[in-house]
This record gives C-alpha cells, sequence and structure tokens, in this order.
C-alpha cells in the first residue's frame, strides 16, 4: 500500500451525509491501495447545536494543519438565535479566500445551453453579502419600513480572486470573462474590477473581456464560448453564478466545489472540497441523489494532496474521477441526469470501476 493522507471530514445533515457515507467507500484502502487517514467531525444541526459550534471551530483547526478537508452538506436554521451556518466559521476559519467551481460536459447528458468548454467561476470566499450588517428602521410593518445592509469587501481578497482566476485561465487555456456591476458601483464592486484589470496586465497572454454580471449571464445562456471561461465574482454573484453553471452543464449535483486558503504567493495553504449542493430533505432516506459531487470532491481533495507533496494520491485522484465520469458515459446515472439507477448502484459501479481490471483493448 503506498501514500498515507490525512483528511479532515465533516459530516453533515440528511441526504448531504447519506453522500458522504456513501462516497467515503473509494477511500477504503483495498479500492485505491492508498492510505487515507480520515478524521471525522460532526456537524450535523444537533451536535452543532449542542457544542455551541465548538465543534465547527475545532474542525477548522484541524484543517488548518492538516491542510486538506471534506465536507458533507449541512443544515443553515433560519433563526437568527440559532447555531447559523457552519459553512462561513469554517471559511474564515481556515483563511479562505476563494470558491473554485468548474462546470464541465458530463458524459452522455445534453447540456441546457451551447456550452462545450468548462466553466469555472472563481468567487470570492467571505464577506459581501454573507456575514453584512442588517438592521431595519421605520414602522415594523409599515410602509416606512425600511431595511439596511451594510456590505463590505476587501482589496486583497479582489486581488485573490482576480489574480487566481487569471492563473487558472492560463493554465487552462481559457479566457477571464464576465465580472461584477461596476458601472453601478463604482467604488464597491468597481474594486474587483479594478484588480482584474491590473492582474490583466500582468498576464498579457491571457484572453481578457471583462463583461457585466448580468450580460455575462445572458452570454452563458445564449453566446457558447471557444475556449474555457474562468469568470471571477464577488460573494454573492459567484454563489448564483455557479449554480447556475452546473445547472447548464445537466445538474448542479454533477461537479464539486473548492474552497481555497492562499498564502502570498497564492499557493494553496487549505483546500476544503464539498459538494456545491444542499441536503436535498424531499431525497433524504430515499437512496435516489446523485452522488456525482461528493465523489469528484473526493478526487478534488486528493488532487490537493499531491500538490501538497503527496504524489501517490494523484492516481488515485484521477482513478475516481474517470471511474465517475465514466459510470454516468455508460448510462448508469440517477434521475437528475436522466437515469434510473439508485446513488448505491452508481457508487457500485463506480466502486466495480475502481477495482475491476479494464477490458482488453479498452
Amino acid at each position: 500500500m503506498a501514500g498515507h493522507t490525512q483528511l479532515v471530514v465533516c459530516e453533515g445533515d440528511e441526504t448531504g451525509q447519506e453522500l458522504l457515507d456513501q462516497a467515503l467507500r473509494v477511500f477504503d484502502p483495498g479500492v485505491l491501495g492508498v492510505d487515507i487517514d480520515l478524521l471525522r467531525f460532526d456537524l450535523s444541526l444537533g451536535n452543532r447545536r449542542r457544542t455551541g459550534n465548538a465543534v465547527v471551530h475545532q474542525a477548522a483547526e484541524a484543517m488548518v494543519e492538516v491542510g486538506l478537508g471534506l465536507k458533507a452538506a449541512t443544515i443553515t436554521p433560519p433563526g437568527i438565535d440559532d447555531v447559523g451556518s457552519p459553512n462561513r466559521i469554517l471559511r474564515e476559519g481556515v483563511g479562505g479566500s476563494v470558491i473554485v467551481r468548474t462546470g464541465r460536459r458530463i458524459p452522455g447528458v445534453v447540456p441546457m445551453a451551447p456550452v462545450v468548454h468548462p466553466i469555472v467561476v472563481v468567487r470570492m470566499a467571505v464577506g459581501d453579502a454573507y456575514g453584512a450588517e442588517e438592521r431595519r428602521s421605520g414602522s415594523p410593518g409599515g410602509a416606512d419600513e425600511v431595511a439596511w445592509r451594510t456590505e463590505r469587501i476587501e482589496r486583497g481578497l479582489c486581488r485573490s480572486v482576480a489574480e487566481y482566476s487569471f492563473r487558472t485561465a492560463g493554465a487552462m487555456d481559457g479566457c477571464v470573462y464576465g465580472g461584477p456591476k461596476w458601472t453601478v458601483s463604482a467604488l464597491y464592486e468597481g474594486m474587483l474590477k479594478e484588480e482584474m484589470d491590473a492582474a490583466a496586465a500582468r498576464h498579457p497572454d491571457v484572453r481578457y473581456r471583462p463583461t457585466l454580471i448580468d450580460a455575462a449571464y445572458a452570454g452563458l445562456l445564449t453566446e457558447g464560448a471557444d475556449q474555457t471561461l474562468v469568470i471571477p465574482a464577488l460573494n454573492r454573484d459567484g454563489d448564483c453564478l455557479s449554480d447556475l453553471v452546473l445547472a447548464l452543464f445537466g445538474s448542479i449535483a454533477g461537479a464539486e466545489s473548492v474552497l481555497l486558503a492562499l498564502d502570498d504567493e497564492l499557493r494553496p495553504t487549505v483546500a476544503m472540497a464539498e459538494a456545491p449542493h444542499g441536503t436535498a430533505p424531499s431525497l433524504a432516506g430515499k437512496d435516489v441523489a446523485n452522488p456525482m459531487a461528493m465523489l469528484l470532491a473526493c478526487a478534488a481533495a486528493l488532487d490537493h494532496a499531491a500538490g501538497r507533496g503527496d504524489p501517490t494520491v494523484a492516481e488515485a485522484a484521477t482513478a475516481i474521477r474517470d471511474a465517475t465520469l465514466g459510470a454516468a458515459a455508460d448510462g448508469v446515472r440517477t434521475f437528475d441526469l436522466g437515469g434510473d439507477a439508485s446513488t448505491t448502484q452508481v457508487v457500485d459501479e463506480v466502486l466495480h470501476r475502481l477495482t475491476e481490471p479494464a477490458p482488453s483493448g479498452s
């Protein structure tokens, strides 16, 4: 058995936990031939309430030490006096600056728009509308009641998003496309546009098409592209945009999401992979949810382990990805991708492909 990798696993709620349990089957030593040491933290809503979110802070501290994480979907309760979102605590706790989500063609699935090449959304991980101070004034329920929200972004985060976008586009032979609504918000959203322009000057060989966010939405739906697109975005814009992009390719459950903490040279120091969808309570206990994103998140975590100096897991990451996409190509897909396979059947097929030798001549 080769390799030894530590991975912080954040357990979740409802379908999120079911998919995590299924996906973790690929880490069995007999499947991949690598030694994955899983450090598990229970981030279910009940345990977050019992510990007053202490378990979330503990998970973040472990990820900073280990450098790698894998997270299941969790419930964010609506009450303002409740434990809130663990995602924000984790992002702030590990010093996350960007979230990367890549929409790509799913074999055997016809996309909903003229998209052929991958579309990468590089989203600000903290700040903006999330965690903003809010208040109301005027008569409660009256016509004169006003809601206020004070948002903030930092130039350092804007610089990370912009620079990482150009580096990603350069590595993928892609185009940096889109941007904020800088014409309406010249000071606030314009800060990201300033950093995009500065990054473009540092990377003159990367194609650059700055486009207002609303026009970018329309362009993705109608224009298509002749190369990979990399879209830098504010936190709120990127949250909405990445859901759209993943759905264009067939399902929001068809690709992984990766939170990155970067050093001063924009090298990842922490990578936390997860499925970008929620807990899907209506699907809980039915064994029908799509495990693709969670499986691909497992592969992404191993990719970053390889990048941190553990090359023995690089082949394992590629094998998981190829087996997951290969199963989809051969029609072993859940209902959201036009198939009739259960969650367990999809993962069983992936495991079969990981453990059985390929047919001769393939």
